[in-house]
Parts: C-alpha cells; structure tokens; sequence
C-alpha cells in the first residue's frame, strides 16, 4: 500500500527535475522530501530516482511507478471533489466573524486548513467588537464567529438560537517596556506590587479594563491610567515605548509586533475565554466544517 503522499513527492521530483525544486514546490525542505522517496523506494522495493549533478531523474522502475502515482492521485483528488459536492463543499460561501486577537492570531492557520480542503467554497471574515458578533450570527450575517468573554466579568446574554462553545481560555498578563523592573522576575508578580504604576488601558466601556481594575483595587494596588486605546495592539506599541505597563491577554504579549516584558501575575483570575458561536441545529456543512477545525486547532493550544 503506497501512501499518497509519497506517491505525490515521486511525481513532483519527475515534474521539477530535482528534489530541492520539487521540495519547493510542495512546501517541503529537501531533506525531509528525500526521506518521503526513501520511504517510497522501501515500499516498492527498487530504487526509484538516480541522483545526478544538474537534479535527479526517474528510474525504470520509477518511470512505471509514475504512471500509476498519477492515475491514484488523479483518482484521489476526484473522489474529494465529489465528497465536497455530496456534502454541500463544493461552492457556496462561508461568512466568518471574527474580533481582532483571533482574526490575527488564531482564525488564519484554520482558514487555511479549510481552503486546501475546500478549495471552491467563497470565504469572507468581518471584523467585530465583542459581544457584536453574537448577534451578527443571530441576524444571520454570518455564519459563525469567534468570540470572547473575560473572567471575572460581566457575563455577556447569549442570543436565542446561538450556540456557544468554549475553545480555549488564557491568563491576561502583564506587559512592560523591555528592561522595566516589574518584568525582571521569573515567579508570578503579586497584583499589589502594581501600586503606583502608570497605567496603559483599553477605553473605559472595555470589560477588560473594568475587570483589571477591580481587580487592582481588591490587591490594594492604587494605578493612575495615562494613556487610553481602543485596541490591545496599541496599548502594547505604547507600553513598549515607556508611556506605561498595562494587563493584557497572553496572546497578545506573545505576538506583538513591538519589544514587551512579560510577568505572571498572582493571583492567575484574570483570565479570557474564547468561544465560537454558530446557529443552534441550523448550521451548514461549511460552517460544521470550520468547526471542527477550530475546535482541533484550539485543542492543541495549552490553556494557560
């Protein structure tokens, strides 16, 4: 039984004329493309390629192992078309939406996913504030979309006939410019030890910004906000240029785009839950599809 992944390596090298040009091709590095052929060569038991200086050409044994690589992967590629078809994935379109965390961090590498499978349904993502979203697909102007809800917090009411679904939850934490005293430790920093500090925060209707101060003022931590921004890629670009430290989402820290300290906080509460939210009983197969490869992908991310 030949795998057809291999069987595809085979006819991208006859294709390419070398393994490093069919490696490219195919998002391989070299290497680990000669390891698939190997593999390929062990299975057919004969030597498949001979190595030359200008690539590598066919065997005849390869030369005859090719015409029946196309056929099977012809005939694979053909039974995905009509399994699309058949499940409703052949066309159509999918309206995903999205808040801005997600849409930059999370949502592409499961759009991606759903495009090399589904290659003719037509996506669209729009951008929302949460809990805008929720009734986005409630209103049907969507057909699912990711959302957040920050613990502790004011519990956001679900619309009649969305289904909410956890996928991952992540601590916020503190961010710093690089160098800041309060980003030298390596243990959890205590929420008082914030007292004093200048404060870098989303807008005051923000229920992030309402849960971190609470949560300050119950450690005994007096913070003065300097600066205000409605979005968490500001608030980071501005605590990396010394106007201040802020309390942010993991993800966030992790991916800015500017230098940050980072700390752990203690006690760990402040925490933000993302969920995907689609119509109760009434989704596509698209949607169904995206999903599931939300929940896959979430599921191999460590909650914090």
């Amino acid at each position: 039984m030949y795998d057809p992944t291999r069987l595809a390596a085979l006819v991208a090298v006859a294709e390419a004329g070398s393994i490093t040009r069919a490696a490219d091709r195919l998002g391989y590095t070299a290497p680990a493309l000669s390891q698939q052929l190997a593999k390929l060569e062990r299975e057919a038991g004969a030597a498949l390629l001979v190595r030359h200086h200008r690539g590598a050409r066919l065997t005849a044994a390869g030369e005859l192992l090719l015409v029946r690589a196309r056929r099977v992967l012809d005939e694979l590629d053909l039974a995905r078309h009509e399994l699309a078809r058949l499940t409703g994935l052949s066309g159509g379109r999918l309206r995903v939406g999205t808040f801005e965390t997600a849409g930059t961090h999370l949502l592409p590498p499961a759009l991606s996913s759903f495009r090399r499978a589904h290659p003719d349904v037509e996506l669209s993502v729009t951008e929302f504030v949460p809990p805008q979203e929720m009734m986005a697909v409630a209103l049907g102007e969507v057909d699912l979309a990711l959302t957040h809800e920050y613990v502790p917090g004011e519990a956001v009411p679900v619309p009649d006939g969305v289904r909410l679904e956890p996928l991952l939850t992540e601590e916020l934490v503190l961010v710093t410019a690089p160098g800041h005293a309060l980003s030298a430790g390596t243990g959890r920093l205590a929420l008082g030890e914030l007292a004093g500090q200048p404060l870098v925060s989303m807008a005051p209707a923000n229920p992030n910004r309402r849960a971190v101060e609470a949560a300050l003022a119950a450690a005994g931590a007096s913070v003065a906000v300097r600066c205000e921004s409605p979005g968490y890629g500001v608030v980071c670009a501005l605590v990396s240029a010394g106007m201040g430290v802020a309390v942010v989402p993991e993800m966030m820290a992790v991916g800015a785009v500017t230098p940050l300290g980072m700390r752990r906080l203690d006690p760990p509460e402040l925490r933000r839950t993302i969920s995907v939210a689609s119509r109760s009983g009434s989704g596509t197969p698209a949607a169904d599809t995206l999903r599931a490869l939300l929940h896959g992908a979430f599921a191999r991310k460590p909650a914090s």
